[in-house]
């Protein structure tokens, strides 16, 4: 039995110290390599994926520099559970299997795969790679099953479990995870691919090992975490101290009814450290958009790591951060056996755009507002282009806007603040793997939230299902209601949801999540990414902004006149030749200035009725009014409007002049 072993500090020289810094960082990204080149999937290959080297307590040494944000702060935490499970009966060679969520994990679809690293017979660290796994069994294909309340219904939960013994493949185990998957030959392959990335890193470690000296790395690993504790709490010295609250909201509960989900967010500066409290959030959901703590400090670790650009991710960082999430139960603890499969959609995102408006109070010239959701559409059955009729499993992302900003405007058709590392899936590829086609693939007019400073585009993805039989479509999202948001005046995005068939006379809206909707061959369907949401008041950007967005296709003719009051005259389109009516222009402004208080004073069920008779559009309804519509049927939701007008009020109307 070869038990871990804890070392004191040893002081590093500076040049030694940055080598060995930089070299473990090496040691991650040569394992981002190394999977991107072996991996079976489409989707770990478009970079859903993380990798980590740990020391020998577990605690996380370095992080890539292209890990998507999700995983930070939960591979520390599944690396604890193996250490905790397997104390005293770890050997080298060994690989070990992780999933569970309510051991630090993220969802089920994210396996990890853990190798210690020896050396001279003892544990100096561990190396981890995190890949998403396109299915883990459950109820639905792509196992994202919004219908799901308990994890049962989601998958696979991999409790840690050990893959290799001492070198050995153990054939048994890894069949009996890969065959409670869909595909399993894929998963086979993913599976040693991940565990051949972390061979990578375990003989990156040891060459500097045997260049350095055991006692020098083991060293250099703790002054690393230590180095960047210290550059967070000399960063805030300067910082304001104070106490700083927001609220976002999850589109509902289905169990509840109709009414947001309430999270709640608080920080505190206080000179020792950062500190969030989110004990005052929602009970748990009825349905899989719940968070369980691992994710819930993910969120917080990457929301707050945005704002602290250059400093390197450890658990050196994660020192310098407290958060009270509260008692298990709750829509950011859930716990088990709470379904949590789309905490990436659900409370996770709406922390981390929490925690950016939060700082950006504490940080102006670093403020920006929310982003859009992230968003997954799943498609799988049984491909009928061969006649074999093998099931094919689609799955999908998109990119969006990012908030506008201080001084500048959002980031358009980017990946989400969940995995800023996330690929735009090739749609060539994605054609040739399944009978899906893509119909159109294009930066969304109008869905930048309006502002002095614009949000980013989003980006509207369409397909039509080809040769397909017993198929199923599932989506993972949510702003259908709670609307990506403005800052500082700013007006907000656009809802999230998929039609299918629109324009047809069996068009029918979705929402913004459903699972297990039957699809056969010959639909469309259609779905927007939201933009980001604005930043200051849209009667103060210059004309000459509205203009240019006009003529990149970003803004309409129409939205210009409507959010930005820009009045603008259309020569001759084909050849880009427009220009502003600033007599117009001056008096469009002055009107909207004057009514755009008492139109969030408009009785919320008389928009609803002018939203069914198609005498206004969505646009109308969400930034003009501040009213909440079943976006299919124009059904009023009465208290998701009170609280969105509630939120309308904070963030931008008591900014208007």
């Amino acid at each position: 039995m070869i038990m871990a072993h804890t070392y004191k500090d040893n002081a590093l020289d500076p040049v030694t110290f940055e080598v060995l810094k930089n070299a473990f960082a090496t040691s991650v990204d040569l394992m981002s390599e190394q999977i991107l080149r072996t991996c079976y999937s489409f989707v770990i290959y478009s970079r859903d994926f993380s990798s980590a080297l740990c020391d020998a307590e577990g605690n996380t040494v370095m992080q890539g520099s292209g890990d998507i944000a999700v995983h930070v702060g939960t591979l520390h935490f599944q690396c604890k559970a193996v250490l905790e499970e397997f104390a005293g009966d770890i050997y080298p060679g060994d690989v070990f299997a992780i999933n569970d969520p309510y051991r630090g994990g993220t969802h089920l679809n994210d396996v990890s795969f853990i190798r210690p690293i020896f050396s001279e017979g003892q544990i100096i660290g561990f190396a981890q790679n995190k890949g998403h796994w396109a299915d883990i069994g459950g109820s639905v294909p792509g196992s994202f099953d919004v219908n799901a309340s308990t994890h049962f219904s989601e998958g696979l939960r991999i409790t840690p479990v050990r893959v290799w013994r001492e070198g050995v493949f153990l054939h048994d185990v890894a069949q009996l995870l890969v065959s409670n998957t869909r595909a399993p030959a894929q998963a086979l392959g993913d599976l040693q691919a991940q565990a051949e990335a972390t061979a990578v890193c375990e003989r990156e470690v040891l060459r500097l090992v045997d260049k350095y000296s055991k006692a020098t790395v083991v060293a250099a690993m703790q002054e690393t975490q230590d180095y960047v504790e210290r550059v967070v709490l000399k960063s805030l010295a300067g910082m304001p101290k104070g106490e700083w609250e927001t609220v976002d909201y999850i589109d509902a509960d289905p169990a509840l009814g109709e009414g947001m989900v309430p999270i709640r967010i608080k920080l505190t500066l206080d000179g020792n450290g950062i500190h969030y409290d989110l004990s005052g959030s929602a009970p748990a959901v009825s349905t899989f958009l719940n968070s369980s703590y691992g994710t819930t400090h993910s969120a917080i670790y990457a929301g707050t790591k945005t704002f602290f650009p250059d400093v390197p991710l450890n658990s050196g960082f994660y020192r310098a951060v407290t958060a009270n999430i509260g008692e298990e139960g709750s829509v950011v603890n859930a716990g088990w056996p709470h379904a949590v499969t789309g905490f990436c959609s659900g409370p996770y995102e709406k922390v981390m755009n929490g925690i950016f408006e939060l700082w950006s109070g504490v940080m102006p010239k670093r403020a920006m507002a929310c982003a859009f959701n992230l968003e997954y559409l799943l498609i799988g059955g049984n491909d009928g282009r061969t006649g074999s009729g093998d099931y094919f499993m689609w799955y999908d992302w998109m990119a969006g806007g990012w908030g506008g900003r201080q001084t500048k405007d959002g980031s358009s058709a980017t990946s989400p603040v969940f995995g800023t590392g996330l690929a735009v899936q090739p749609v060539e590829g994605q054609e040739r793997l399944n009978p899906v086609l893509t119909m159109c693939h294009e930066i969304s007019m109008d869905s930048a939230g309006p502002g002095r400073f614009r949000g980013g585009c989003g980006v509207e993805k369409g397909g039509k299902l080809t040769q397909v039989d017993k198929t199923v479509m599932s989506y993972c999202c949510d702003r259908g209601r709670s609307v990506t948001w403005g800052v500082n005046g700013g007006l907000p995005s656009v809802p999230h949801g998929v039609w299918i068939n629109k324009g047809a006379p069996d068009e029918k809206y979705l929402g913004a999540t459903f699972s297990n909707v039957t699809v056969r061959s010959g639909d469309t369907f259609t779905r927007p990414s939201a933009g980001g949401g604005g930043f200051g008041d849209p009667l103060e950007r210059e004309a000459e902004a509205v203009l240019e967005d006009v003529i990149d296709g970003y803004v309409s003719v129409e939205r210009a006149e409507c959010d930005y009051g820009v009045v603008i005259q259309v020569n001759d389109p084909d050849i880009d030749d427009y220009e502003i009516n600033a007599e117009r222009t001056a008096k469009a402004r002055e009107w909207i200035r004057a009514n755009r208080r008492e139109w969030l004073q408009t009785p919320p069920e008389d928009v609803a009725k002018q939203y069914r008779d198609g005498e206004l559009n969505v646009l109308d309804v969400i930034r003009r009014y501040g009213v909440v519509l079943d976006w299919g049927t124009g059904e009023l939701l009465e208290k998701s409007t009170q609280q969105y007008r509630d939120s309308l009020a904070k963030r931008s109307s008591c900014y208007w002049t």
